[in-house]
Formats: C-alpha cells, structure tokens, sequence
C-alpha cells in the first residue's frame, strides 16, 4: 500500500479532458463518456475527485480551447488544479489537495496518454502513492506523423507497462471503468 502516512483515502484524477487537448483525441468520445462514468462513480462513493488543467503558450488561460469539455463539469468544492508542465504534481498545489483529503491511492484518466498521463503516472508512483491508470478513460491525439505509433498503440502500451510498474511499498496497476474500485 501507499508510503504516505494516514492517507487511506482514494481521489480520482481527471487530467487535460479540456476542448483543444482532445479534440482530435482518438475515440474521444467513448473516453470521454467513460471518464463521466468515473466521476459519477466516484461522487456516488464519496470519493474526492480532482481536475487538472493545462496551460500553456498554445492554452492560454481563460480560452474555450483551454476550457474543460462541456460533458465533464467540476461540481462545487471538487479542486482543480492548474499546471504548466506535464507531471501534474509539478510546481502546482495538487500535492497539498490530495494531503487535504488524505489520498494516498490515485486513479487516473485524461489526455494526453504518451504525455501528461504518462508524466503524472510515474510522479505520483515516485511521490509515494499507489496509482491506478484506467485503460479505457485515457486517450491521445495522432502523432504518427511525426514518427510516434498510432494513438491506438500508444495507449495500448502504455496500458500494457503500466499494469506491470511496482516500487517498494506502492502498487500500480490498471483497471477498466467497469472495474474502477472508487469506494
């Protein structure tokens, strides 16, 4: 189980769903709807959900492409969380979100898989939480063009070598959205 001290709680962290990052997402749709199940999930249980958001010279603040996508809206009181590099963890308040709410278990979803979710996977894994990445409620553009494997295959592997990640005292993993333990 997790490293942190008196964090037993789970938080579900939804990561980039925002109107520029997965407009071109592939299967954005089904992921996005999967991600809205998750949060359901997770407000049925009680459970501390957590948005992240990007920004950038490309995401400007206050901009509809930096917006969050209309079918996923935070409701009163759940955090989010602003960030500027790719491990939502850097240099931003989610570490003090999650201590808040005493998480020490993390389940993940959002864009962009080979970036964003990769960089906040392995930080959080590092910082000391168990981490959870949900295999159907991740998703990524088409960089194929510029050498990267299809956006299928990228969140294939990555589904793939996260579900085999451990380090002393954490586990990692993966589940699908029907298997997500959110209680």
């Amino acid at each position: 189980m997790t490293t942190l001290s008196n964090r037993p709680n789970t938080a579900l962290l939804v990561v980039d769903v925002q109107n520029d990052v997965v407009a071109e997402a592939h299967e954005r749709d089904r992921v996005v709807g999967n991600i809205a199940t998750l949060v359901d999930k997770a407000r049925s249980a009680g459970t501390p959900v957590v948005w992240v958001q990007h920004s950038s010279e490309h995401l400007p603040i206050d901009t509809e492409p930096w917006r969050l996508v209309p079918e996923l809206v935070p409701a009163d009181g759940e955090p989010v969380v602003h960030k500027r590099y790719g491990d939502s963890f850097e240099d931003t308040d989610l570490e003090d979100v999650l201590a808040r709410v005493g998480a020490g278990r993390l389940v993940v979803s959002g864009a962009q898989t080979d970036a964003c979710i990769r960089s906040t996977l392995h930080g959080a894994l590092v910082r000391g939480y168990d981490t959870v990445l949900v295999t159907d409620a991740h998703t990524t553009e088409d960089l194929s063009s510029y050498g990267a494997p299809t956006p299928d295959l990228v969140i294939a592997h990555t589904n793939m070598y996260w579900s085999y990640q451990t380090a002393p005292g954490r586990e990692a993993g993966t589940v699908t959205t029907a298997e997500a333990d959110l209680g």
